[in-house]
């Protein structure tokens, strides 16, 4: 399956007791409708877990509001919280990410300075 969306935080690399490390991030995906017969438009957002096996370098490119492309395998968690309450939550087993966009923070970091460059050459 493939889910487009933007991060809703950044990527956290965790190592496990064997030494593998996973990068965990969570997507946000945005969606709008307009029920039949009514003005009013509904915003849904649909909340996806993504953890990334393959490689934990990707994780520092992985930054809060950039929008990413995850192919991998869907799951559904149910459970039970602390006050009792019946909970879900969908996660991604991540095979592949392609990052569309990144934030506006990390494009404003990225930018090459524009200081003048000497002209040395000889002609």
């Amino acid at each position: 399956m493939t889910i487009i969306g933007r991060l809703t935080k950044d990527a956290v690399v965790a190592q496990l007791k064997d030494e593998r490390k996973v990068v965990n991030f969570t997507i946000a995906i945005n969606d709008y409708y307009k029920p039949k017969g009514s003005d009013k438009g509904v915003s849904v957002t649909t909340f996806v877990n993504c953890a990334y096996w393959i490689s934990a370098g990707i994780a520092e490119h992985l930054t809060k509001g950039s929008l990413v492309e995850v192919s991998g395998r869907l799951s559904v968690n149910a459970y039970t919280d602390m006050q009792g309450e019946a909970k879900g939550s969908l996660n991604c087993h991540a095979n592949a990410i392609k990052i569309h966009l990144h934030n506006k923070a990390d494009a404003t970091k990225a930018a090459v300075s524009k200081e003048p460059v000497a002209d040395d050459l000889p002609f």
